[in-house]
């Protein structure tokens, strides 16, 4: 029910709009040798209350001038989509044209375009949908009819300040989380070439290392490299079987979890426990390659496309060879290893144990650990502070947006964030 006060205003009645439109694909004059023509917006280049700066594509200047008549959207322009991905906003953030899944939003004069932008986002389109047409799209006619709700007075800005303080808010923390991903990236550069001790380095077939640092393979250090089990998981079971899936910035999680049911012997030969690395064997060329240590208790096993490295840890400590198995430069390397096939490739569990890392005494080992794992509380700080405000945004867009609370009612005190408009004007 529309709060008492407001107005339920037809969309058409609040913006003009125009679709965009797509140059003949068969027309070579329209695509070739456009990387000097003209922005061209896809739904695949917006991304939700973004602002577009970037396009995959170009457009020609001749398709330019024979399809858009020489006319760019320009910069500052409301898009949003109205096919197949239905109730995408963004701001076009440079001069642009777009294809004829969108829409460019031109509201008439007294409208914020911010709250506009915001109120579009979170319609139902379900109802409006023309399900005539192959795949979901919005005709003329029920765009036209949106139904837009306004409050009275200038709360639709007062609205849109909260909503965009709440945003910027997340971008902070994703500015701080790129900053701590950065960090731990030179990090890692410094930590294994370099080590802790100010040492000269010595040049070795991995590149340089602390002179007093050995150059080891993994097999010479690990007690056991183990396949894990081929057993189709179930929706429940005695135990769960860990996949690829459960692998996540070099750790173990136990998440969309399946389960299987093992006699004891075979649970006893495939249970895993804290200090096991998982290396993915097989995955796309992207993925293959990834380890992760199991640090959770918890009784589990592991599917057969991944390897269990466990270590002898009185020469080296799991997480100091997780470490270094997941920086960028190794993953790099590692993959040069791989076998491929079609969508997939694969290391198997000999060649993993060929693969060279650099070890320092079980010591310095620890300190490493103890300086990226401190980067890595850094950097879960910010996604869980990111969590929590994406969940506050979400609540407060649609509760600010149907009146269930009022701007006077917030105290946003804490965010400590000055508004930045993406959404605007």
């Amino acid at each position: 029910m529309i709060p008492d006060g407001w107005r339920a205003i037809p969309f058409a009645e609040l913006a003009d709009y125009k679709a965009g439109r797509t140059p003949a694909r068969a027309n070579p004059d329209y695509w070739q040798g456009a990387d000097d023509g003209v922005p061209w917006v896809a739904i695949s280049d917006m991304t939700e209350f973004g602002t577009v700066t970037e396009t995959k594509e170009k457009i020609s200047r001749a398709a330019f001038r024979e399809v858009f008549r020489g006319k760019t959207v320009p910069a500052g322009t409301l898009i949003m989509s109205f096919k197949l991905t239905i109730g995408r906003v963004a701001t076009l953030g440079i001069d642009a044209c777009h294809n004829e899944a969108i829409i460019a939003i031109h509201p008439r004069n007294g409208v914020d375009q911010r709250f506009l932008g915001y109120f579009l986002a979170q319609v139902d389109y379900d109802a409006l949908q023309d399900r005539q047409v192959k795949g979901n799209t919005l005709n003329q006619e029920k765009i036209d009819r949106i139904e837009i709700w306004l409050p009275p007075n200038d709360e639709p800005k007062q609205i849109a300040d909260v909503l965009d303080l709440v945003r910027h808010a997340i971008k902070l923390q994703d500015d701080g989380l790129a900053t701590a991903q950065d960090l731990k990236r030179a990090a890692m550069r410094a930590l294994f070439t370099k080590g802790l001790r100010g040492e000269a380095q010595k040049e070795t077939e991995i590149g340089p290392v602390p002179e007093s640092w050995e150059v080891v393979s993994i097999g010479s250090v690990a007690t056991n490299t183990q396949y894990g089990l081929s057993v189709r998981g179930q929706p429940s079971g005695a135990y769960p079987i860990l996949r690829m899936n459960c692998q996540e910035d070099g750790k173990v999680h136990f998440r969309n979890l399946q389960f299987v049911d093992l006699d004891e012997a075979t649970f006893e030969t495939f249970r895993l426990r804290p200090g096991d690395l998982l290396f993915n064997r097989t995955n796309s060329i992207d993925l293959v390659g990834r380890m992760a240590i199991v640090e959770d208790p918890r009784d589990a096993v592991f599917a057969s496309y991944l390897v269990r490295v466990s270590l002898d840890e009185a020469r080296c400590l799991p997480a100091y060879l997780n470490y270094f198995m997941n920086w960028p430069k190794t993953q790099s390397e590692i993959k040069k290893l791989a076998s491929r096939a079609v969508g997939q490739a694969n290391i198997n569990a000999t060649k993993l144990r060929t693969v060279l890392f650099p070890l320092p005494t079980v010591d310095e080992q620890r300190e490493i650990v103890a300086v990226l794992e401190a980067i890595d509380r850094k950097i879960d700080l910010h996604r869980r502070k990111r969590a929590v405000l994406d969940d506050l945004f979400k609540a407060l867009l649609h509760k600010l947006m149907t009146g269930e609370i009022r701007v006077a009612d917030l105290d946003l005190s804490a965010l400590d964030a000055k508004p930045v408009a993406e959404v605007a004007a």
